[in-house]
């Protein structure tokens, strides 16, 4: 075998290993997730699989133990915000670092295995999202005007 020949056979394996770890990167992250209205449908079906649910995290429900790092919520769906306490939600147990940008009322990526028998998703990931909007708070100056602060 000639040296250019190596040199060929060298760059079609480099190609061939890029193009296999970009294959594979681009289907790990592509995963899609539920929301939360498109998975209590078919929870039963997905009893025990591995999934990814979209919520809002339901205000008052957020019980986190930083001994422990245990963390369970419940979640709710995107229309339900505001809705009665009784509004269909999920309990989501998790037990790991707290996401710095979870909050009550925030919206939440779960991913995780459903549990039937307790009605519970157990989570091995929580992705929060930012804030969609920031806005200025406003205070009474003298004249009883609102401004910026």
């Amino acid at each position: 075998m000639t040296a250019r020949e190596k040199f060929l056979v060298g760059v079609v394996l480099m190609v061939g290993a890029v193009g296999y770890l970009m294959y594979t990167g681009i289907r790990e992250t592509s995963t899609y997730y539920l929301t939360l209205e498109e998975f209590l449908p078919q929870k039963e079906a997905l009893a025990n699989a591995g999934v990814r649910v979209a919520g809002r995290v339901r205000s008052g429900s957020v019980d986190w133990n930083p001994k422990n790092l245990r963390l369970s919520f419940t979640m709710i769906g995107f229309d339900h915000n505001g809705q009665p306490a009784d509004a269909p939600g999920l309990a989501v147990r998790y037990q790991g670092v707290l996401p710095d940008m979870f909050a009550e009322e925030r919206d939440v990526i779960v991913e995780g295995q459903y549990a039937p028998g307790a009605d519970t998703l157990q989570a091995t990931t929580v992705m929060t999202s930012c804030p969609s909007k920031y806005e200025a708070e406003l205070e009474q100056d003298g004249t009883g005007a609102a401004s910026p602060s």
